[in-house]
């Protein structure tokens, strides 16, 4: 018996997968699943040779995305799949979940056309629609003169280099109940993380590959698990191998979709000791499935 063949794609900084992506490894190989780390853009690999290629630390793409896009169209079996990539990496996504009714945080939407106007009072988050890890992000008290102008400067230098920029109130709850990510493999919940806070006055990084993140085991409550189910019965997609529910208390306490993550996502199976086995029986479950 062939032992099926999967590729856990990555980038050139981390050839030998992030540490928590290797915890996969040791699960997937008591399966009978032969499995290596690739370089997603390592013109050596011959993708077609595998059974099933998973997106897992390819977090360099943002400044390449629509060859990150392309290449993603030509691998033969990936998950999730490439019409999933091409949606979910722009995050403009949100305007579609936000169309069929969907708790969305408030977002404003500036088009490398546009005129750059911003609001006045509160804090506010200045962020591209195409970026991971929070990269060229950061947030600013509009409130005051001084800060609005380098939001405005921020936003200004991103539409010049042709991105679109989101403005986004900052969610206060995130420096006390922090942001609830709810992982989900093969449709079906997995476990929930906490990650604290990771915007302050800073300047917007730009040269890390990822902010470090405050990361804890979290139980989510009944209206997080049921907003994180809304979410996905309104992906536009088939069943996917993996997903990531990211949530934010709104003022009122409501839980608000912050992000909706089906590409490339930590999945923090560090986290959860039956994390990885889960995750290793949908690849296990996934193969000879016709991804496409």
């Amino acid at each position: 018996m062939i032992e099926p063949r999967v590729a856990l794609a990555t980038c050139a900084e981390l050839p030998d997968l992030d540490p928590d992506e290797r915890l996969l490894l040791e699960p997937l190989a008591a399966r009978g699943i032969r499995v290596e780390p690739a370089v997603w853009d390592d013109p050596g690999v011959d993708w077609a040779a595998y059974d099933l290629v998973i997106l897992r630390s390819v977090w360099d793409y943002p400044g390449r995305h629509r060859e990150f896009v392309e290449w993603a169209e030509s691998v033969p079996r990936l998950a999730n799949p490439a019409a999933v990539v091409a949606w979910n990496t722009d995050k403009a996504y949100l305007r579609d979940l936000t169309r069929v009714g969907l708790p969305v945080v408030e977002t404003l939407w500036l088009e490398p056309d546009s005129t750059v106007t911003l609001p006045t009072t509160g804090v506010h988050v200045v962020k591209p629609t195409v970026s991971g890890g929070s990269r060229d992000t950061a947030r600013y008290d509009m409130g005051i003169p001084e800060k609005r102008a380098l939001a405005a400067g921020h936003a200004t230098n991103l539409l010049a280099a042709g991105r679109t920029v989101m403005v986004q109130p900052y969610l206060e709850a995130v420096d006390t109940a922090g942001e609830t990510a709810l992982i989900y493999f093969d449709g079906v919940f997995s476990h929930a993380i906490r990650k604290g806070p990771m915007l302050d006055d800073s300047p917007p990084h730009v040269e890390d590959l990822f902010k470090a993140e405050d990361i804890s085991p979290r139980d989510p409550s009944d209206a997080e698990l049921a907003v994180a189910a809304r979410v996905m019965t309104e992906i536009p997609f088939g069943p996917l191998l993996y997903a990531r529910v990211d949530l934010v208390p709104a003022a009122d306490g409501t839980p608000t979709l912050l992000e909706l993550e089906l590409c490339e996502p930590s999945l923090f199976l560090g986290h959860c000791p039956a994390a990885a086995d889960r995750f290793a029986d949908a690849i296990a479950a996934s193969l000879g499935t016709a991804w496409s």
